[in-house]
């Protein structure tokens, strides 16, 4: 075992657990659950069977991560965010775990704090979901949105500084372009703090 678990938390047998993970205070790892290396798992956090957590990733305190969500590396996830996994969901009529609806959290985004992810939607790479907002659709690379139900703001840095209308960012130097609604990086020139 190369990662760390408070004796408080149960990791269950099939889990897959990267090197250098730390699992705080009463979590529940489910069998068949994938995380991966240097992740940071916060107190009361639950991830279920046949979730996939890449590498990097950051989980604070008191969030559920259910059957049907993937999140990819370098990943962001506040506290108390909220994921789901089931549009309409009835405790007389249950559905079963063939018929949850699949959530993608792409590269380097951020779910703030007390967030809601609905179900069936993509957030974009490095994409960034303000604090107590509602997401009800596929949020762009890049984009910064915030509100019930979740709208675009504006655009984000991979650093999480605001861009503005130059779309370069006075943080670390990156610059993009926008094209078709959708923002690339055209430069890798990274001087952070600069």
């Amino acid at each position: 075992m190369n990662f760390y678990a408070h004796e408080s938390s149960y990791i269950d047998e099939g889990a897959l657990i990267g090197d250098y993970t730390k699992i705080w205070h009463f979590c529940h790892v489910f069998p068949h659950a994938i995380i991966g290396k240097y992740c940071s798992i916060g107190q009361n956090v639950s991830i279920a069977d046949n979730v996939k957590i890449g590498d990097y990733v950051k989980i604070q305190n008191n969030v559920s991560i259910y059957e049907g969500v993937t999140i990819e590396d370098y990943v962001f996830c506040g506290p108390s965010m909220v994921f789901t996994n089931d549009l309409t969901p009835r405790s007389k009529y249950p559905k079963g775990r063939q018929n949850y609806v699949k959530t993608l959290i792409k590269k380097g985004a951020t779910c703030g704090a007390n967030c809601t992810i609905v179900c069936g939607v993509q957030i974009g790479n490095w994409a960034m979901i303000g604090s107590g907002s509602v997401v009800t659709k596929d949020v762009p690379d890049y984009a910064l949105v915030i509100g019930v139900p979740a709208k675009q703001i504006g655009w984000v840095c991979e650093c999480g500084n605001p861009l503005h209308e130059r779309f370069e960012c006075n943080v670390c130097n990156r610059k993009y372009q926008l094209l078709d609604h959708k923002l690339s990086l055209i430069n890798q020139e990274e001087n952070y703090g600069v």
